[in-house]
């Protein structure tokens, strides 16, 4: 049975939150969600996606970092991931194992997988905690279906153990019923201690996208066979997108990633994706169907001036070279108008810096744009189709910042990752949090 989680939040709360049917369907368990009695299949037409400017242009202004956050949920469990669905409706995936949903005030458990790591959340003034032990799994990535409320089904992936190792799964839940059954997608995944990558969406032609980590072997990324560190494109049963590149496994979008923990999309479609570099050497790539991005066994130190020329390698927009590290997770190219200056720019999350990088991309033969106090990413041996410039906004405000993510209101929401013992000087009371970007 579900459980209430009743947490403090601002009266203005999230716009459009409506409550879900609780008629339970279906079988406990199954491997086609189908069997529920739904038609999950979508027309797969980015024409008709509501972000879509083909014509869009980045801003050439320096992006005003002068910004707040206001508090929307607080004492959350090591939040990872935040989806809004159609109507409304806000999923947040907690770490230790929880799917929540957030409505009218209440944070209501909406399932919890059985079979997923131990882990738990520290309090204020605590020391170790899940990191200290070696785990950066658990709950991830989360997903609502394009066509919900009438296809209610939410989409997670997990890690869990399979033969004494940690192997990852996606699968996604019929939220209407009061003890929702689930359907396993993909299971068997390499996994890890670290290395687990795990976003989830649906992208502007209601493909599910997946980013997958490398489970600690370089060379699993680098062979396209492997479902390990890649960026994968999936019908909503979890089965290969039509067409996928004829790169290995059909399920197989681009290969070659690290830790990629990031998907979101320019207004044209076009795909971007984020990743942990090796200690620095973060990444910003625009993707290209096939591309293998240069992560393997050959190149495990180092992706840079030295490694990317005379190679085969697509090229990073955003390379942050070494001893220079955002950490990035989630992010979001935003769209909305509640942070005005930072439409149209992508927001991307920092957790070892604490922050949010707020980064502008640009056409490499256009006019660049103003840096002010910035950063420039435009070496030769980049992307040779996009520059980009960095800003940054919140430092040491929020602790690690784990997603940014844009709300069906426009708004701009961020979740803060303190919880599991690796931030510095966090966690602080209230921690962890879902809040609300504001300017000042």
């Amino acid at each position: 049975m579900r459980r209430m989680r009743r947490r403090a939040f601002l009266a203005a709360g999230l716009a459009g939150l409506a409550g879900c049917s609780a008629l339970p369907v279906g079988s406990e368990e199954v491997t086609d969600p189908a069997e529920w009695g739904y038609d999950i299949a979508v027309e797969h037409d980015a024409d008709d996606w509501a972000k879509l400017d083909p014509d869009w242009r980045a801003p050439s202004d320096v992006p005003d970092t002068d910004v707040s956050a206001e508090t929307v949920i607080k004492e959350l469990e090591i939040p990872w991931d935040l989806s809004f669905a159609p109507n409304g409706d806000l999923f947040v995936s907690e770490r230790t194992g929880t799917l929540l949903r957030y409505e009218a005030g209440t944070v209501e458990s909406v399932a919890s997988p059985s079979d997923i790591v131990d882990a738990s959340a520290i309090d204020v003034g605590d020391e170790g905690g899940w990191w200290s032990t070696g785990g950066e799994g658990g709950l991830m990535g989360t997903a609502v279906h394009p066509s919900y409320p009438e296809v209610p089904l939410v989409y997670a992936v997990y890690t869990y153990t399979e033969n004494g190792g940690a192997r990852n799964k996606l699968v996604c839940y019929d939220v209407s019923a009061d003890d929702p059954p689930v359907a396993t997608l993909i299971e068997g995944l390499p996994g890890g201690s670290y290395h687990n990558g795990s976003r989830l969406t649906f992208g502007p032609a209601d493909y599910l996208w997946m980013t997958t980590g490398d489970a600690g072997d370089a060379a699993l990324a680098a062979d396209p066979d492997s479902l390990a560190g890649k960026v994968l494109r999936l019908e909503p049963d979890g089965s290969a997108a039509e067409p996928n590149p004829d790169v290995g496994d059909p399920r197989v979008y681009t290969y070659g990633h690290r830790n990629p923990q990031g998907i979101t999309f320019l207004p044209d479609a076009t795909p971007v994706e984020i990743e942990h570099g090796p200690g620095a050497y973060d990444e910003v790539n625009v993707l290209d169907a096939g591309g293998n991005y240069g992560w393997g066994p050959e190149d495990e130190r180092a992706r840079n001036a030295d490694t990317y020329p005379g190679s085969d390698y697509h090229r990073p927009v955003v390379n942050t070279y070494p001893g220079s590290t955002w950490a990035p997770s989630g992010g979001v190219f935003y769209t909305g108008d509640a942070v005005p200056s930072w439409e149209n720019r992508v927001v991307v999350s920092g957790l070892r810096s604490q922050r949010l990088n707020v980064v502008t991309l640009y056409p490499s033969d256009g006019e660049p744009v103003d840096v002010g106090e910035g950063r420039r990413y435009d070496a030769d041996w980049m992307n040779e189709k996009y520059d980009a410039v960095h800003h940054t906004a919140l430092e040491d405000e929020l602790g690690r910042i784990r997603h940014a993510e844009q709300g069906p209101d426009g708004a701009l929401y961020a979740i803060t990752s303190n919880r599991d013992g690796r931030a510095d000087e966090f966690p602080v009371a209230g921690d962890d949090r879902l809040v609300r970007i504001v300017p000042e």
